[in-house]
């Protein structure tokens, strides 16, 4: 999932997912939040950002998992 605010481009942070026209990932922006960060702190630590940068961050990120596969393996011992 991409939209206006997110870029992905090899050629800017190995081809992270950043906010459009900055270098700032949106891991940086889920881990700080998940580290407890408000978005009035990132909004003052990084002033490139607007609140919809915030917003599209959290969106990629629900979107990325909600597309990620999951494989379960069992503990039982496999049959001969």
């Amino acid at each position: 999932m991409t939209t206006h605010r997110i870029q992905i481009d090899p050629a800017v942070m190995m081809g992270k997912p950043v906010i459009h026209g900055t270098r700032i990932t949106v891991e940086l922006i889920l881990r700080k939040l998940a580290e407890g960060a408000t978005e009035a702190e990132l909004l003052e630590d990084y002033p490139h950002l607007a609140p919809e940068d915030i917003r599209a961050a959290i969106a990629y990120g629900a979107a990325s998992v909600a597309h990620e596969e999951v494989v379960l393996l069992s503990d039982a011992p496999a049959a001969k």
